[in-house]
């Protein structure tokens, strides 16, 4: 189904590909509004429960990816949820997850940002779309280092983990060779 101009989804998974899941309101009810890299739907579901599915379809809870972040970084309120870090699907909320004018935003999109003067921030994507958010420079700012802070200590530790492997694997080769 179209409305204005906008595909109507009934259901959506967060992707590599999306940039922002935003509040929308249609004929009384409140809906999302996702911006892809490619497009932008109309969901028939609020933001927060489209973060929730997304967490499930990948394998874990929102409830254990905020915790996670608060094992990682120390981080409980506003805290960025490390959906799917194998593919760089980190988001971060602009307010309260709790407030229904909450904004999510895809960590890797985020290529610029400025303040206005009416204490709002402007943020440029990587593919040069824009969204002017309800929320102040400093505060943004704020949000977007958390989730670069938690985006570096989780690919530390996958890295760290990942070589780990390696040398337990060309040990064991070493030793197999040896014997021979």
């Amino acid at each position: 189904m179209k409305v204005n101009e906008f595909i109507v989804l009934n259901k959506f998974i967060i992707s590599r590909y999306t940039m922002a899941v935003l509040p929308h309101h249609l004929h009384g009810n409140s809906y999302a509004k996702v911006v892809e890299e490619d497009g932008e739907y109309i969901v028939k579901m609020r933001p927060i429960d489209i973060i929730k599915r997304s967490c499930d379809y990948y394998g874990s809870s929102f409830k254990g990816r905020k915790e996670g972040t608060r094992a990682v970084i120390g981080v409980t309120h506003k805290a960025p949820i490390a959906i799917e870090p194998l593919n760089e699907i980190y988001v971060f909320p602009t307010i309260s997850p709790s407030d229904p004018r909450c904004v999510w935003l895809s960590h890797i999109h985020v290529y610029k940002y400025e303040p206005t003067k009416n204490d709002q921030t402007i943020v440029y994507f990587t593919n040069e779309k824009s969204i002017l958010l309800d929320v102040s420079y400093h505060s943004f700012v704020n949000q977007l280092h958390r989730t670069a802070q938690l985006r570096t200590k989780l690919t530390e530790r996958m890295e760290a983990r990942e070589r780990k492997l390696q040398y337990v694997f060309r040990m064991n080769r070493s030793k197999g060779w040896l014997q021979q």
